[in-house]
């Protein structure tokens, strides 16, 4: 009777086993709440948080600028693979996706796409320490990784059944990034990822390269359940149509891909190795800089790569001298007596950008007026200045680094510069300038952690 009793309660006991989990109700519809739910994963080219600890993304923006125009408030949903992410959609528990999906034949089955958005080309990346694949035939015996439930993972089944030998690993991952580590400590031999994202990781790996693309470009956009509310997909269509017309998707772009592509392997690798050999001799004073201006010392310490290498006693055969490369006037402005010596370069130099940055117009927001604060830097505020002037009366947008990035060359051309105050500058170095801070502040925030004062102590 004793051993009845013990398996009948051992059967009830195992009733409660496995549990069931219910998805979650759909969400209401955003006409009612006015809250917009949105799925994403978190990776630099769709959702991450900054240096300031605040969320950004190309996603992240795109998303926040549709909600404010149509008067929505967001709450971004963070998946960590695109299997969840897609059944979460298809139950209804966010109003649309926004992380960077391929609008592919399979996908359209199972859920509806808004507008394209960004077109990007599938490529494979191998590493550089191997022979070059030449095509996908290369590629047998290798071992290659795709993340789970991409773009990437369709072509993979497609081109096995022209190359019947082909294998891979379907990895689950938030984006490419964790395949292009394991690329780099060659724990696969390849993978295929959207350029777009190599695009933004290349920077940070030396050994990594581009084998070869795939001939036909995939279309990047939002993804809606398939039985989306009309009044919402109407209003995203007509959201993505006013800003491709007005130049606000191009400028976005640029913000987060414009710089890509300045570098060569050469300057990675030695950013990279400075910052082993050179960086901790000058670290404490770019910290310093920050806790006196606010501003990342990231950014100051790739500021002052850019015009250095870090070296403290670098001289132009113009004059301009020291670790952060300044003009004796402006030494003289920022209280400097020594030049040469790093830790009053690196402070002054941060205090003259953090002044340019204040002097923009208050229209100008960020990241936007860092950059334009840096190109100040390297040509002067009355050239920039210039440069506005000429982007408005181009029709194009005087507050836009995007825009700028267009006129600034022209004022090297007589036939512009002889129209502005100020004449003639070198405005093609202050794009390259700026552009080559924003990829080694890029790599300095991947590898270099931000600056955390020691609280003092109140005893």
């Amino acid at each position: 009777m004793q051993r009845l009793l013990l398996l009948a309660s051992l059967l009830l006991a195992s009733c409660d086993y496995p549990l069931v989990t219910k998805p979650l109700p759909p969400v209401a519809p955003v006409s009612k709440t006015g809250e917009l739910v949105v799925l994403t994963h978190n990776g630099p080219t769709t959702y991450y948080e900054n240096p300031n600890g605040e969320p950004t993304g190309f996603e992240y923006d795109l998303v926040t600028l549709f909600a404010k125009q149509a008067g929505y408030t967001v709450k971004f949903v963070v998946e960590n693979d695109l299997d969840s992410l897609y059944k979460k959609l298809a139950q209804h528990q966010a109003h649309f996706a926004a992380a960077g999906l391929s609008q592919t034949d399979t996908l359209k089955e199972r859920m509806r796409f808004g507008p394209p958005y960004l077109k990007v080309d599938q490529e494979v990346i191998y590493n550089t320490d191997t022979l070059k694949p030449r095509n996908f035939a290369d590629l047998v015996g290798w071992r290659v990784a795709v993340v789970a439930g991409s773009s990437q993972a369709e072509t993979m089944l497609d081109v096995r059944q022209r190359v019947p030998g082909l294998h891979w690993t379907e990895v689950k991952a938030q984006w490419g990034e964790a395949l292009l580590n394991q690329l780099a400590n060659q724990d696969v031999d390849a993978v295929l990822v959207n350029s777009n994202e190599f695009d933004i990781a290349k920077n940070l790996y030396t050994n990594l390269d581009v084998a070869f693309a795939l001939p036909k470009a995939d279309q990047l956009a939002w993804a809606f359940p398939k039985n989306v509310d009309p009044d919402l997909y109407a209003k995203v269509q007509a959201f993505f149509k006013r800003i491709q017309a007005d130049g606000t998707l191009k400028n976005l772009v640029d913000r987060y891909y414009g710089h890509a592509d300045r570098l060569e392997t050469a300057d990675i690798a030695g950013i990279l190795d400075k910052m082993q050999s050179t960086l901790p001799k000058y670290r404490k004073y770019f910290q310093e800089a920050e806790a006196v201006t606010g501003i990342d010392w990231r950014l100051i310490a790739a500021i002052g790569y850019q015009e250095s290498h870090w070296n403290p006693l670098a001289t132009s055969p113009t004059g301009v001298r020291g670790l952060m490369m300044m003009t004796g006037d402006t030494a003289d402005r920022m209280g400097v007596s020594d030049r040469l010596d790093p830790r009053q370069s690196i402070v002054a130099g941060a205090k003259y950008l953090s002044l340019l940055q204040d002097a923009m117009p208050d229209k100008v927001e960020e990241p936007d007026r860092t950059w334009m604060a840096l190109a100040a830097y390297n040509q002067g505020q009355g050239h920039l200045e210039d440069a506005r002037i000429l982007a408005q009366r181009r029709k194009l947008n005087a507050r836009s680094w995007g825009d700028l990035k267009k006129t600034l060359p022209l004022l090297a051309q007589s036939a512009h510069n002889s129209t502005v105050r100020h004449g003639y500058c070198r405005g093609g170095e202050a794009v390259v300038f700026v552009e080559n801070i924003r990829t080694y502040y890029d790599i300095l925030v991947k590898y270099e952690r931000p600056y955390k004062p020691l609280l003092l102590s109140t005893n």
